[in-house]
């Protein structure tokens, strides 16, 4: 079905795609399909498939139950098939008035799919300083600022904008367009310029790029250029359902490929379909791996039953998630090749790692291959492995938390040491084998696959080594395990089913992930005290690794007699802790750890659990609380356990951040945990009950909502759940709302069910029920008169849905009452300042306009204070530390030069700090210098001066750090406070 005339204009759009490789492209696709006319423009790409896209995307979701039924029965199309039926009708238009050669138009529609075309090496800032350059605007001006700041909301309309930078781009091209009409350009053409840019030099060439596109393009067309280059489409249809509707095999031949021009070349006809070895992966192919499952909140037993046992093979496999990069690895023997053998590794995003992990076993800038000489069993002649490529730190001997992956492997490229014994390396873990000798291994067990992969493969340590799992019968199983995940910082489990197949492409549950993250967790976060310290194993077998925290005592305890610095332990805490964490904990808390004596513990200020006979869990050392510090945590529950004071500890608790700016006896006491936990218990009750009843609605047959006459109160349309913020809350609205919120009674009870809330239709005054009322109907007017009844005005439901954070309720504010008793007033006042000023969301424009119109003029009382100042700018988010003259406020720096030929740099650098608004102390002994500044030429005697400063420093209970004269330098340059790290001098 190859198309036979092709036109001229077709045949010079093939040679300006294809040129430069069209004899290799020829060569490996002899029958790829020719358009025989030239390609459609790409105005009309975005017109008939983006936009269209896009408005469907903001229909409700609806499956078939929620469609419109007619006399003649269906006749609206659901969201999903009209999203079919836009991507069918602009495929139909191609193959009739282009061609059969999909794939220009099909990388541009699928731009994080394609393999094919180099990276742009473009983000969000470096576009938006082409624009601003190429279009000529001031950077200081409004769009110039808005066009680097557009993470932030903007200072006119480009407020809604904020965070979509292809929108905001829009904006500002918009007011200053080349054209005003769509363009002329080809999706061709525009695909030559994307190649041109994608193989860019640098900016100049990035700027003629943009250049085309904005002279021949509107603004509506730029922003979809700037989108493709992104790779952030968002158009609301995956590839799973283009690739689908191109070819019946076009989503299995990717599955095994990755690649989208195989697709367009191989299956341009949808009458041919795959043999069933085509749709199979292939050596030095790269496939789409099997995913594993989310599951959000279900019971260890139902996971378990997902895995489908059997009662003559109740097994299931335990591994622990690992945190790294998914990795591929394909090995085939190749005499040709140097050392006789052939890698390739892939990631799960199609990427191309092989110049990084090696081609073969004499690759010298390999940071793997070239030490797997000995890692595969004699009689191997290929394969395919599966697995997670991590970081391991050597001097440790545990892995590192990925974000520095490839960091380490470049280093490893460098290393010719042949000591196993220092440094970070990459480590491939393998969990499964799919092909081996010539023969696909995807459709037997991962049983059996795992049988062959311990036969296949001779694991070389801290290089190759196959995954562990643990044998599990029963849900028991898993909580201990994962508890030691969380213990050691690690990502979580994943069960899987060791009767199951590999499924390409899929994510299914067969494999299931299993993290702390995904439970409920225990309300809010808390804030707690840390008590006691727990040392690491291994060569940092010296340093606290995690950490024991309290409850305080209450005042009836403290009345009693009891220390007002006691605690009851409470929790152990290791998870989430960062290096940058545990430096900052050491320079606080130095020469501040007491010796756990079990002898004489103490008492006074720890209670353990089973008191001082037993003293579970004791820490190896204890702090006082007044010397302590206070972390803010996470965690999935409160569990009964003996092992601590007062019965109860929370489940898998992990670090959120530590508060540093919180004083000891702000953390949490007893009295106040179990007020929260009385809260939590009653919040968790109501939305059991809620799912409760949800269950038990009939399947059946379809139950119609009683509805009270007078009430008109028809049942709201309901297509799905948006977002949690209303989650266990139940609501009975009474009217509907003016404007400027003007809704109607359903659509009110519409907007709270899509975002979790329960609806009922009889208000209960007294309850926990909100009740909603925006009109003075008949029964909102009775229940005023009735007494103290708290009537919520809609203007509520919009902050809420209104608010950056959509993860919890607001509190009520006097705008939110329609009509309150007392007590509600009083609390509502709580939640603004004394000029009506919210403490918990942002107010709008026209908002903050009537406080400040209603604000009273205050004089000045006092004098002013700069540092004071320069505080609350900081604190609310408006600190000046990206001006040059604020650098190194609040820095306190002792320079050091080593040579007397030194010294000119040394006096440079300190009239930098002293101008960035830095102190220069003379005195290293100062309590208060934050850094020591090494100034010297020659690293052999920088070392050994640091050395000499480490020395005397290692006595302090306060320690600076000690970096190098480039940090100064380096500060100035970038006009901010870099991280010190990169600068010590070691």
């Amino acid at each position: 079905m190859a198309d036979t005339a092709v036109s001229k204009d077709a045949a010079i759009e093939d040679d300006l795609q294809y040129g430069a490789s069209k004899a290799e492209l020829d060569d490996k696709f002899p029958n790829r399909p020719r358009n025989h006319s030239k390609t459609l423009r790409f105005s009309e790409l975005y017109q008939e498939l983006f936009n269209p896209l896009n408005e469907n995307k903001k229909q409700p979701s609806a499956g078939p139950a929620g469609r419109k039924q007619g006399p003649r029965g269906q006749t609206k199309l659901s969201p999903h098939e009209q999203r079919r039926h836009i991507i069918e009708r602009f495929i139909t238009r191609w193959r009739k008035e282009v061609g059969n050669d999909f794939y220009p138009a099909l990388r541009i529609i699928l731009p994080d799919k394609d393999r094919d075309r180099g990276v742009y090496g473009l983000k969000e800032n470096a576009i938006g300083k082409l624009l601003v350059k190429l279009i000529k605007i001031d950077k200081n001006s409004e769009d110039g600022y808005n066009l680097l700041h557009w993470k932030l909301p903007g200072q006119t309309t480009a407020s809604r904008l904020a965070g979509d930078f292809a929108g905001r781009c829009f904006e500002v091209v918009s007011k200053r367009p080349m054209r005003i009409e769509p363009g002329d350009m080809t999706i061709a053409e525009v695909n030559v310029q994307l190649d041109r840019l994608a193989a860019s030099a640098g900016e100049q060439e990035n700027l003629r790029v943009f250049e085309v596109f904005y002279n021949r393009m509107n603004a509506e067309e730029l922003m979809w250029i700037i989108r493709i280059i992104l790779k952030q489409m968002k158009v609301g249809a995956t590839e799973r359902t283009i690739l689908d509707l191109w070819h019946p095999d076009g989503e299995a031949l990717f599955s095994v490929s990755s690649s989208l021009k195989r697709v367009c070349w191989e299956l341009y006809d949808p009458s041919t379909r795959l043999e069933q070895e085509e749709a199979g992966i292939a050596l030095m192919q790269c496939f789409q791996p099997q995913l594993a499952q989310f599951q959000l909140s279900t019971s260890f037993q139902k996971m378990t039953e997902l895995l489908r046992p059997t009662e003559d093979d109740p097994e299931y496999w335990i591994e622990e998630k690992l945190d790294g990069e998914r990795m591929q690895m394909h090995m085939v023997a190749d005499p040709d090749h140097p050392g006789g053998t052939r890698f390739c590794f892939w990631s799960r995003k199609a990427k191309d790692y092989t110049y990084l992990y090696g081609n073969g076993f004499q690759d010298d800038q390999s940071s793997l291959t070239r030490h797997l000489g000995h890692a595969f069993a004699s009689g191997v002649r290929n394969l395919i492995l599966d697995g997670e490529m991590i970081e391991w730190d050597m001097d440790v001997d545990k892995i590192v938390a990925f974000g520095t992956l490839k960091t380490a492997a470049l280093s490893e490229r460098s290393n010719t040491s042949t000591s196993d014994a220092a440094g970070h390396r990459p480590i491939f873990r393998v969990f499964d084998i799919l092909y081996l000798n010539d023969k696909q291994l995807t459709q037997y067990t991962l049983r059996d696959r795992f049988k062959a992969l311990e036969k296949a493969i001779k694991p070389v340590h801290r290089r190759l080594e196959i995954h562990p799992h643990t044998v599990a019968t029963g849900p028991d199983a898993i909580e201990p395990l994962l508890r030691d995940v969380v213990a050691n910082a690690s990502e979580g489990l994943v069960l899987k089913n060791p009767r199951s197949m590999y499924r390409l492409n899929s994510r299914n549950d067969d494999w299931i992930k299993v993290k702390p993250e995904y439970m409920d967790e225990f309300g809010e976060s808390l804030d707690c005290v840390v008590i006691g310290g727990y040392y690491g194993s291994g060569r940092r077998g010296g340093n606290l690794s995690s950490f024991m925290c309290g409850l305080r005592v209450t005042q009836n305890h403290i009345r009693a007699g009891a220390n007002p610095e006691k605690c009851f332990s409470f929790f152990k805490v290791g998870g989430g802790f960062k290096a940058d964490d545990y430096a900052l904990i050491r320079h606080k808390t130095e020469g501040k750890w007491i010796p756990w004596d079990r002898k004489n513990p103490p008492s006074e200020y720890i209670e353990l659990g089973g008191g001082e006979a037993k003293q579970y869990e004791r820490p190896d050392v204890w702090i006082k609380p007044s010397d302590s510090f206070i972390i803010s945590v996470k965690a999935a529950s409160v569990g009964a356990s003996d092992q601590f004071a007062r019965g109860f500890t929370l489940r898998f608790p992990r670090l959120r951040r530590l508060r540093p700016d919180r004083p000891w006896d702000s953390a949490l006491s007893l009295e106040e945990f179990q007020e929260l936990r009385k809260k939590v218990d009653e919040e968790s009750h109501e939305k059991a009950m809620t799912l409760e009843n949800r269950r038990k609605k009939s399947t059946k047959r379809i139950k119609r909502d009683l509805v009270i006459a007078g009430e008109d109160a028809a049942p709201a349309e309901f297509a799905g759940e948006r977002g949690q913020i209303f989650k266990g809350l139940e609501f009975c609205i009474l009217s509907e709302s003016l404007k400027p919120f003007k809704k109607t009674k359903t659509e009110l009870e519409t907007l709270i069910k899509e975002n979790g809330g329960l609806v009922s239709q009889r208000a209960a005054p007294g309850t926990n029920m909100i009740l909603v009322a925006g009109k003075r109907v008949v029964k909102v007017a009775s229940l005023m008169k009735s007494g103290d009844v708290d009537l919520i005005s809609p203007r509520w439901i919009q902050d809420c849905l209104d608010s950056s954070d959509r993860t919890f309720a607001l509190p009520f504010e006097p705008r939110h009452l329609f009509h309150a008793s007392e007590a509600l007033k009083m609390a509502a006042e709580e939640n603004i300042d004394q000029f009506g000023d919210s403490y918990a969301r942002d107010v709008s424009v026209d908002e903050l306009r009537d406080i400040l119109a209603d604000m009273p003029k205050y004089e000045e009382i006092g004098a002013f204070s700069r540092r004071q100042f320069l505080e609350d700018l900081e604190d609310r988010g408006k600190g000046l530390n990206d001006l040059r003259g604020m650098i190194f406020e609040r820095i306190v720096v002792h320079l050091k030069a080593v040579e007397e030929s030194d010294l000119p740099r040394l006096k440079k650098l300190a009239n930098w700090i002293r101008f960035s608004g830095g102190r220069v102390a003379e005195d290293m002994e100062n309590a208060d210098v934050t850094q020591i500044v090494l100034v010297a030429e020659d690293p052999m005697q920088a070392g050994e001066t640091a050395d000499a400063i480490r020395k005397d420093l290692s006595k302090r209970s306060h320690i600076p750090r000690l970096v190098g004269g480039k940090w100064v330098e380096d500060c100035w340059k970038e006009k901010t406070l870099v991280d010190e790290e990169p600068y010590a001098v070691l």
